[in-house]
């Protein structure tokens, strides 16, 4: 019973006490904080990508899914030893693409204990916004399929999933996780999306990530 507790509940106490000591530590803007009274403009022309490269454990995102409850965001940090994922939120597969990247952002979280951040995927629906933000940029996705593979086929988490032997075309997000959920994980869930639209920091806060008053005022989610 101790064990289920501390596996259920306080892994996941100290993954998002070190995941809130992180986002305190960063120099990035807080997006409750600033211009949160507009929505931010979608941008044209060519994708930005942040950052270009990072250390084991260094803070390079941190992601909103609307889908997952209102407030719910994870970070994401470099690396997807056990270290980087037990304690902070999401790992970013090294030999994958950055954010805004034509390629395959690929990342991995637990599914059960440790926060699960990655525990309701199989609720997401076609669609769905998987927002990405980076130091200065919103990355906004939009949840396209998933499937269920052996640990073994590391086809996913190339540049080009749909087909490991050609060159990337799309800018893709991709989520891993561990299949089942409450037992030995013998598989992974593996959910994809792909980028919709980019945006500013600056400029406001995703519309997905946005909601009206009585006044009709704009605030962040």
């Amino acid at each position: 019973a101790l064990y289920v507790v501390w596996q259920m509940w306080w892994t996941g106490v100290q993954s998002e006490h070190t995941q809130v000591e992180t986002r305190q530590s960063a120099s990035w803007s807080d997006p409750a904080g600033g211009d949160s009274s507009k929505v931010a403009k979608a941008q044209s022309g060519d994708v930005p990508v942040q950052p270009t490269s990072a250390s084991d454990g260094e803070l390079i995102a941190q992601v909103y899914v609307p889908r997952f409850g209102q407030g719910w965001v994870r970070n994401v940090v470099e690396g997807t030893d056990e270290a980087e994922l037990s304690l902070h939120g999401l790992g970013h597969y090294p030999s994958t693409q950055m954010p805004g990247s034509v390629g395959n952002f690929a990342v991995a979280g637990h599914r059960n204990g440790y926060g699960q951040p990655l525990g309701d995927v199989d609720k997401l629906q076609e669609g769905d916004p998987i927002i990405v933000r980076t130091k200065d940029y919103w990355y906004v996705y939009h949840y396209t399929r998933y499937e269920i593979v052996l640990p073994t086929d590391v086809h996913v988490i190339a540049p080009n999933p749909e087909d490991s032997t050609a060159n990337p075309t799309k800018r893709m997000i991709t989520l891993t996780t561990c299949e089942p959920k409450y037992s030995t994980p013998t598989h992974r869930w593996i959910s994809y999306g792909e980028l919709a639209y980019w945006a500013k920091v600056s400029d406001g806060v995703p519309k997905e990530l946005a909601t009206t008053d009585s006044s009709g005022a704009v605030m962040f989610s």
